[in-house]
């Protein structure tokens, strides 16, 4: 509501392409999505966007699947994942946001909805207490004020089931994010042969270039194997 007062604030979306490094990879539709494959020595890679646009200015989120093709087990380390961006003839690093990091702005969060639960919950039983007051004034004009237990143990019977219900919404919400965060997110993993893992993988988000297409690198390492994987990012339509 404040954005379109101010008429100000913009959302624009950005799509993602993929561009091919070598002779081993080959750039794809799935789903209607662009992806890559990429296929090394004892590993094969896919790589789409986790969401058909992404916002500007917003964390890139990948999906990222892992083959082990090799006849090893093999290791996938989060913090051996590089992002670069690359602006003219400089190179940035972009930090790759891991499962912790992610799961303590999710802690963050659940602290700031807690504070807010809490300052509703207590409006809410203040209001209540106060529930059982009130004023008469008489047509000859005499005022006065007056208590009535009943309707203030309805009311606070009444707060008493919405305070509850705000909490175990709070805590839910919580517990539900967590569990997501637990389930979407790529972690370290040792593949066995054969074995498929993959997951999400969030990226800081690459700095704007006057409304030109972003250009970075992700190189995933599986093992001994380095997958790069050149992406342009830009506004949708472009």
């Amino acid at each position: 509501m404040l954005c379109a007062a101010l008429g100000g604030c913009v959302s624009t979306n950005e799509t993602i392409s993929f561009r091919t490094t070598n002779p081993q990879q080959q750039a794809m539709m799935r789903d209607g999505q662009p992806a890559l494959v990429s296929r090394q020595k004892n590993s094969l890679v896919l790589v789409r966007p986790a969401s058909r646009q992404l916002q500007a200015n917003g964390r890139p989120v990948f999906v990222v699947g892992i083959n082990n093709i090799g006849r090893q087990p093999t290791d996938f380390v989060v913090s051996q994942v590089e992002a670069t961006q690359h602006v003219g003839a400089s190179d940035y690093g972009m930090q790759v946001v891991t499962f912790e990091m992610l799961q303590q702005e999710e802690k963050n969060r659940q602290i700031a909805r807690a504070v807010l639960a809490g300052v509703s919950v207590a409006a809410n039983s203040y209001s209540a207490s106060r529930a059982g007051y009130g004023s008469y004034t008489t047509p000859s004009g005499r005022s006065g004020t007056f208590y009535s237990p009943t309707a203030a143990a309805i009311a606070q019977n009444n707060a008493a089931y919405q305070n509850e219900a705000v909490i175990a919404s709070t805590v839910e919400t919580g517990q539900r994010n967590m569990a997501m965060l637990e389930q979407s997110v790529i972690k370290d993993n040792t593949l066995m042969p054969g074995e498929w893992y993959g997951g999400q993988l969030h990226i800081a988000p690459p700095t704007e270039q006057d409304g030109a297409k972003k250009s970075y690198t992700i190189i995933i390492t599986v093992g001994q194997d380095r997958h790069v994987v050149d992406i342009a990012q830009g506004p949708a339509g472009t």
